[in-house]
């Protein structure tokens, strides 16, 4: 037996894509679409950069995402997706670096004050700044500091993919926010 097999077998996989082109018209509209997502749980983050002194606008900009994932270990790459029409979009699509949240059960005040609220949203908060100067959330669990290394325009998102420069462990034995079925909760572990 070949030991590059698997391999060669991955890469012709690879090579027989089909070409790009419409797929067939999805027989669902987006409330079953939205229904059906809900369904799997993700974690909760919420996204910092600078406005880069654009005037009328706080120093930080944030925005709550759970479409965050790991991508690659070498390099270290993550994504996250941000909708086109939000308001901090210019912000984070011209951005050189941003930083990434990972929230505990107990931040879910400022889950929602970065999903909804209007203004500066750092006003009376705790944080400190990364070695670039962007907001690292206090009592997060994680942060992850990204150069913004690519973005993909795809349906009314785009993907951002980050390549991270720093990051930490602020809890490693906290519970994480976790979005579930349209509410929020957190984890209950159920053995090994």
């Amino acid at each position: 037996m070949d030991a590059r097999a698997p391999e060669s077998s991955a890469r012709e996989a690879s090579s027989h894509r089909r070409p790009h082109g419409r797929a067939t018209p999805p027989d669902f509209d987006a409330a079953h679409f939205r229904r059906a997502l809900s369904q799997f749980a993700t974690g909760v983050t919420v996204v910092t950069t600078r406005s880069e002194g654009r005037p009328g606008t706080p120093a930080f900009v944030g925005v709550t995402a759970s479409s965050f994932n790991s991508v690659s270990l070498d390099p270290p790459l993550v994504l996250w997706s941000l909708g086109t029409q939000a308001n901090s979009f210019p912000l984070f699509h011209a951005g050189s670096h941003y930083v990434i949240n990972i929230l505990a059960a107990e931040q879910l005040d400022l889950c929602k004050r970065f999903a909804m609220l209007k203004g500066d949203r750092f006003a009376n908060i705790d944080y400190r700044l990364s070695p670039t100067g962007l907001p690292i959330l206090a009592q997060s669990l994680a942060w992850f500091e990204c150069h913004n290394r690519s973005r993909y325009d795809e349906g009314d998102h785009v993907i951002f993919v980050g390549e991270v420069e720093r990051c930490g462990v602020i809890d490693a034995d906290g519970a994480p926010l976790v979005f579930h079925r349209g509410a929020f909760s957190s984890l209950t572990h159920i053995g090994d």
